[in-house]
């Protein structure tokens, strides 16, 4: 991993002002470590190729609504698997249909940029789904909230976030 990693909370600058506001909130907040990136290279495959992290160690954040309800969620996956949209974040919203939010909402709603949101800030009302999968990664990449930087934590800090559910199958 070929990523310049600093204590998350000293380079707030890194972090979009919902992430910043709820970091102090996260468990073991000294395990979160903060890293400047091109924002051209935040999207999973070229992030990944260019800073030297596997698809393992990427995970993703999701942002769903399931219909006719207009209920959100976010989903944490690995890059290496895809969201269940249709069978398992339906039935955990208990909606008829669930989809992924559009872009637009997704990032109003959340106030983080496309390509860079998390879980960390994510609207309180807002259940957070893990896949099981993620806990057990040792340093996990996932967004910061904007598109020039990542956050590096534990997997098992991630499932530990306030309203986060750990998930069997949430992920395929």
């Amino acid at each position: 991993m070929r990523l310049d990693l600093s204590a998350a909370l000293s380079r707030p600058e890194l972090l979009a002002a919902p992430v910043r506001d709820a970091l102090p909130k996260v468990a073991d907040i000294d395990s979160v470590r903060v890293a400047p990136i091109d924002p051209g290279l935040a999207d999973t495959a070229a992030f990944c190729a260019a800073y030297d992290v596997t698809l393992e160690q990427s995970a993703n954040c999701v942002i769903v609504v399931g219909k006719p309800a207009g209920v959100f969620a976010a989903c944490v996956i690995l890059a290496t698997t895809r969201v269940d949209v249709n069978g398992a974040v339906r039935r955990l919203l208990g909606t008829r249909k669930a989809s992924f939010a559009p872009m637009d909402e997704a990032v109003s709603r959340s106030g983080m940029e496309y390509g860079g949101i998390t879980p960390i800030g994510l609207p309180e009302d807002w259940p957070i789904y893990v896949d099981a999968r993620v806990p057990a990664v040792e340093s996990a990449v996932i967004g910061s909230g904007l598109r020039a930087s990542k956050i590096v934590l534990p997997g098992s800090v991630i499932a530990a976030l306030p309203g986060a559910t750990v998930v069997d199958g949430l992920a395929v």
